[in-house]
């Protein structure tokens, strides 16, 4: 049983009060072999939106155009005065590795790129397969605009 789990079922913890538990990933059906689980990066969409104080249209701009220049993995970013949406694809192990890059990159290149003192009010990471069922049928969102920085 996983620590935690039979005080969620009314029984006795496995963990002691204030005690931290790891979390981890764990492989699914086909990616075990021999009973030891492979590391096989796929493809996450990544869909990051920020928000914050008012700032100038051409600095908000320049600076999502600066990111992207930086980090030529960036499909699109949509932007407006006080919020702006960034989309690219990830290339991780798991959905957990790809949310945490994804929850470090406006921190982390605010000010090489210099990008507006925002903070991140969404996040939304699907894999390739359920992006492109999305499509498909005709819902969810579409790539908004075409590759490169817009307004909204």
């Amino acid at each position: 049983m996983r620590p935690g789990a039979a005080a969620s079922r009314g029984g006795v913890a496995c963990r002691t009060v204030g005690e931290e538990r790891a979390l981890t990933s764990v492989a699914t059906g086909d990616a075990y072999e021999g009973g030891e689980p492979r590391e096989q990066p796929r493809l996450w969409h990544v869909t990051l939106s920020v928000s914050g104080a008012e700032a100038p249209l051409s600095e908000v701009r320049r600076g999502l155009e600066q990111l992207a220049h930086d980090h030529p993995f960036l499909l699109t970013s949509r932007y407006a005065a006080d919020h702006a949406e960034i989309r690219y694809w990830e290339e991780a192990r798991d959905l957990h590795d790809a949310a945490a890059v994804a929850l470090r990159l406006w921190g982390e290149h605010r000010q090489t790129a210099k990008l507006p003192p925002w903070e991140i009010v969404g996040l939304e990471v699907i894999d390739r397969e359920t992006y492109h069922q999305r499509v498909a049928e005709g819902y969810g969102v579409l790539p908004a605009t075409p590759v490169g920085v817009h307004p909204f």
